[in-house]
């Protein structure tokens, strides 16, 4: 097959960010088959008919990595960064237990909503904080956001007192954990939220003033951009994926550890957004690299866990895999080992044009 360009597929494939990530998916998969070749094997849970499987576990939790991710790759795109998000799933957290814990009306979905509603509310005014301090006071955004994120567990520690909070809530457990057509709902809400901000931001112009002011801030304001309230929008949106990320952390346990809720995935985040091909730089992201960048962290740290590594080998393990998926996304180690395999050809054509010459 051969695209429009008259270029086969597979070369324009791998030339494309997520394609790699694609296939590290594929071969940590392929690894834990080898150890257990039911691996992959799904069955019906017989007390509730759901199905269950390391898939479905991978599915789960590449959830809420999806959101911070789709957030970070915004504010990435911008030239920024936002550290906080793993404090603001903290945030939400405590906000909607503390809420839930204070109603006490365990099947309402009004209740549920309501607490999903205040949470959302309260990490998108702490993205704007994030906002305001860099679009408009001029802070720096590793600066500005390393603030909240130093601050955010403390403000969730004021919500809940100091306390891990536990609450009762059906509906609201049922985020996380419910089912539809076999499926992880939870799974199923981050499609369609990655679906719908990807046609907010591709099929408008939002995209592209977003990466207009992350190429050239100075060329962007004379082009007639607006940077500062799209930069502020970019945390703002940072801000309520984050919250909706915390939701679906607590909801699968009904209780908020302030201490490990969301701890250190502003990293994971990150991680994703670069497998996902966007430029630390700022001008260039891909929702779609994000969302295959989530889903190899998800499938790594399971493996990790499958194959027994030991805890304080686990970093090592996930750097090697990022390092080696980086080196095979990069466009000079592919070329250099273009460059190896053209080399020989290229000798012994110059040999051949020489003889011919004193001949």
């Amino acid at each position: 097959m051969t695209t429009a360009s008259g270029t086969p597929v597979w070369r324009e494939l791998i030339h494309k960010p997520f394609f790699w990530g694609i296939v590290a998916i594929l071969a940590l998969l392929a690894l834990n088959v080898v150890k257990d070749p039911t691996y992959l094997a799904l069955s019906v849970n017989p007390n509730n008919g759901h199905l269950v499987g390391n898939v479905i576990d991978i599915l789960r939790q590449a959830a809420p990595v999806m959101m911070i991710a789709m957030g970070m790759s915004l504010v990435i795109a911008t030239g920024g960064i936002d550290l906080s998000v793993g404090s603001l799933m903290a945030v939400s957290g405590a906000v909607a237990m503390e809420f839930l814990s204070a109603a006490g009306d365990s099947d309402s979905i009004g209740v549920a909503l309501a607490a999903v509603g205040l949470a959302l509310l309260v990490t998108a005014i702490l993205g704007a904080v994030n906002g305001i301090l860099v679009a408009y006071v001029g802070l720096q955004p590793f600066i500005a956001t390393l603030v909240l994120m130093l601050a955010g567990r403390g403000i969730a520690k004021v919500i809940t007192g100091g306390q891990n909070t536990s609450a009762s809530s059906t509906p609201f457990r049922w985020i996380s954990n419910g089912y539809l057509i076999g499926i992880p709902v939870v799974f199923i809400l981050a499609v369609l939220l990655v679906i719908a901000v990807g046609l907010i931001v591709r099929r408008s112009a939002l995209g592209l003033m977003i990466e207009a002011i992350g190429i050239n801030p100075r060329a962007s304001r004379m082009a007639g951009i607006k940077p500062a309230g799209l930069l502020l929008t970019a945390y703002v949106l940072s801000g309520i994926l984050a919250g909706i990320a915390g939701v679906m952390s607590v909801g699968s346990v009904m209780t908020v550890d302030i201490s490990r809720t969301g701890y250190q995935l502003e990293l994971d985040a990150i991680l994703a957004v670069v497998i996902g091909g966007a430029s630390l730089a700022g001008g260039k992201f891909s929702l779609g690299g994000a969302f295959v960048g989530a889903l190899l962290i998800a499938t790594l740290d399971k493996t990790v866990l499958f194959l027994g590594i030991s805890s304080s080998a686990t970093p090592a393990f996930k750097a090697i895999v990022i390092v080696v998926l980086c080196l095979l996304q990069s466009e000079r180690v592919r070329s250099w080992f273009g460059r190896r395999r053209r080399t020989p050809l290229a000798t012994t054509a110059r040999q051949n044009t020489k003889e011919e010459v004193a001949a």
